[in-house]
């Protein structure tokens, strides 16, 4: 199974208050719930392709009003072919929807009746999440978790709530609406921990910790890498010029600096200035430092530079 499932199969298992309850099903019959008005009368309906949320939902509903309701399986030709879902309320309709203010708009999220208490405030997070949230695995190259919302004021109060718990949320418009999203693993995480998902938590960071780790492991050698091959460049055309020199003067007349090096040079022509320098004191008895040995071999390149240029005057 995805990450994602596992995540909400945990936030199915919680167990809440009535007054969570409550404010977690009005998340879920407003974001993938609708009203009907029908012969039959006033009705709600939720759909969802996901059992373990309609059984949520069946649960509440029979646990906070104690009616029954309808129960119809379609299967899907389009996507994934996943069975949809539809759980029809029809006793105690108008009573469901007055007290989870399901045909009241919202124009502050945070002043709801339902949602006075923070921990009513997570419980309404983890209902819209369990009806339209998708989180990617973290295994995966970028993290990110939405939420989506078919009218732009749904997601402008997701994303509100949200950042109630300072998750730096933002509100993008979709081809089908809209998404309040999390780009961020320390928010992401911190969405888990808001909504209760522990283990799924506990899974996340430490798939984080070890992506990091990997991350951290390859720009390093990736650095040793780069700097292993400037060495070589730099200790390349130190030989090169070190040839010019032995082909086109007398070396023995070069100043005793100048030749130390190109002894130095010619012993170990892969080592770095700085392993230069510690070879030094075996070699002459004396260390010679590395801005010292740079210096010799930039004056070396730029006295055999100077040869080639008055060869092709």
């Amino acid at each position: 199974m995805s990450f994602a499932f596992d995540t909400k199969s945990e936030l199915l298992s919680l167990k809440a208050d009535e007054c969570c309850i409550l404010a977690e099903l009005s998340a879920l019959l407003r974001i993938n719930g609708n009203i009907s008005i029908s012969s039959e009368g006033l009705s709600v309906e939720f759909h969802t392709t996901n059992i373990g949320v309609a059984r949520k939902v069946i649960k509440s509903v029979k646990d906070l009003y104690h009616v029954g309701v309808d129960i119809i399986s379609k299967k899907q030709m389009k996507l994934k072919k996943q069975d949809m879902y539809i759980i029809k309320i029809r006793d105690s309709a108008s009573k469901i929807i007055n007290e989870l203010t399901l045909m009241t708009p919202i124009d502050n999220i945070l002043e709801e009746p339902l949602l006075i208490k923070e921990c009513c405030k997570r419980s309404y997070l983890r209902g819209v999440f369990l009806a339209s949230g998708s989180i990617n695995s973290p295994k995966s190259s970028s993290y990110h978790l939405e939420i989506h919302s078919s009218n732009e004021q749904d997601a402008i109060n997701i994303t509100e709530l949200l950042n109630f718990f300072y998750l730096n949320a933002k509100t993008l418009k979709r081809k089908r609406g809209f998404i309040s999203y999390i780009k961020e693993s320390e928010k992401i995480a911190d969405f888990l921990r808001v909504a209760g998902a522990i283990s799924a938590l506990f899974t996340f960071e430490d798939e984080r910790i070890k992506r990091d780790f990997v991350n951290s492991i390859t720009r390093v050698m990736n650095m040793d890498i780069a700097n292993q091959n400037k060495t070589l460049h730099a200790a390349n055309n130190q030989l090169r010029s070190i040839s010019i020199l032995e082909n086109m003067t007398d070396v023995s007349r070069l100043p005793k600096s100048m030749r130390e090096a190109i002894e130095l040079r010619k012993q170990y022509p892969e080592s770095s200035l700085k392993e230069l320098s510690y070879h030094s004191y075996d070699i002459f008895n004396k260390t010679i430092s590395k801005s010292a040995l740079n210096h010799r071999f930039r004056n070396i390149n730029e006295l055999a530079t100077q040869i080639m240029d008055n060869l092709h005057e």
